[in-house]
């Protein structure tokens, strides 16, 4: 796809949403020392506003509003719609609608030979061959209104670029693959899916799906939802979602994912594949970055499990948890995610800092 695109969709989803307050630091709890100039930092480097929380077993310990948002401010995440789609996944893998190393040819038959191999673990991964935002970001091009089987056709139609599990690409057209599937296997909307698996069980009232070409098109009408970049949420209602991973897939007493589909969501994909395509603003800071389902595994054990997992996005978004410490949280915020990286993980390693032995 063209760069000048690319730009030009990152920057009017970036303007979806005023989330106009008071720009005076606002300061609920106790947070270490320097966390508060930390998150000051981030607007400083030119984000509006940011809102920085800070949980640890469903408690909220706490929470910084710096700059201009307000606290119920609804802002596009982008690619932190990635762990969100893999959730839903993860579900009807719970529920055996689906398989994680199942071939997607034998659901969606229009992909043939090497793309017909193609395993949902793999589409989850971005190690399906289909790609980087860059060199495939078809889905990015896509109206509103086609469905994800026609979204996942055109993907099928294009060649791969690698042999399947072999190279690490961000951001290609894979997960409307996983979509389709998702509605190929169980004969419901992705909006209907999302609903009752996710957004209910978990009472998210201001999370919606959206299509970054046309994001104006009403929710009910979307039916082909950008799934790795298209969520308008609240930090309030991606608290819940994070909180309901941390504990290993349990919400306010109700199992909405399974620990086993948590811990797969946070194991190590890559370790045999070659990195070929990271985003700008997003690495391992000199020790190397890996990729697990729909989430970044910053950092991992000798048994490729994830010790620090997160899902920024090209927004600023940047939600976290880490396992080590059991704090996570989120940087709810509208600025390119490059900008500000550096001091969102700056404030973060401050907040895991004080609470590591």
């Amino acid at each position: 796809m063209s760069r000048k695109f690319l730009i030009l969709a990152l920057a009017g989803a970036l303007a979806l949403a005023p989330a106009a307050a008071s720009a005076e630091t606002r300061i609920t709890g106790t947070p270490p020392p320097g966390f508060a100039a930390a998150v000051e930092a981030i607007v400083a480097k030119g984000a509006p506003g940011v809102t920085a929380v800070v949980m640890k077993d469903g408690r909220q310990l706490y929470r910084v509003d710096a700059g201009d948002i307000a606290p119920d401010a609804e802002l596009p995440v982008a690619s932190a719609s990635k762990w969100m789609t893999a959730a839903v996944a993860m579900s009807l893998v719970d529920d055996g609608h689906l398989a994680l190393d199942e071939p997607i040819g034998k659901r969606l038959p229009q992909f043939q030979g090497a793309a017909g191999t193609i395993t949902l673990r793999q589409l989850l991964a971005q190690t399906g061959g289909m790609g980087s935002i860059v060199s495939n970001g078809l889905d990015l091009r896509q109206g509103a209104r086609m469905t994800l089987a026609e979204s996942a056709a055109q993907a099928a139609a294009r060649p791969l670029e690698d042999p399947p599990g072999t190279i690490f690409k961000y951001g290609g057209p894979g997960f409307q693959v996983v979509g389709a599937l998702a509605e190929a296997a169980t004969g419901q909307r992705w909006a209907d899916l999302f609903a009752a698996r996710i957004a209910r069980p978990l009472g998210l009232t201001h999370t919606r799906w959206t299509s970054l070409r046309e994001p104006q098109v009403p929710a009910a009408e979307t039916t082909n939802p950008l799934l790795q970049g298209g969520v308008v949420t609240s930090a309030s209602d991606y608290l819940k979602f994070l909180t309901m991973l941390a504990g290993d897939g349990r919400f306010e007493g109700r199992q909405v994912l399974s620990r086993t589909a948590v811990e797969e969501m946070e194991r190590l994909q890559t370790g045999g594949a070659k990195m070929a395509w990271l985003p700008p603003g997003v690495d391992g800071g000199g020790r190397g970055i890996g990729y697990a389902l729909g989430n970044w595994c910053e950092a991992w054990d000798a048994d490729g499990r994830c010790t620090l997992v997160s899902s920024p996005g090209a927004f600023g978004t940047y939600p976290w948890i880490d396992r080590k410490s059991g704090l996570y949280g989120i940087f709810f915020e509208r600025h390119r995610l490059p900008k500000v990286a550096t001091e969102v993980k700056a404030a973060r390693a401050l907040a895991m800092g004080a609470a590591r032995p």
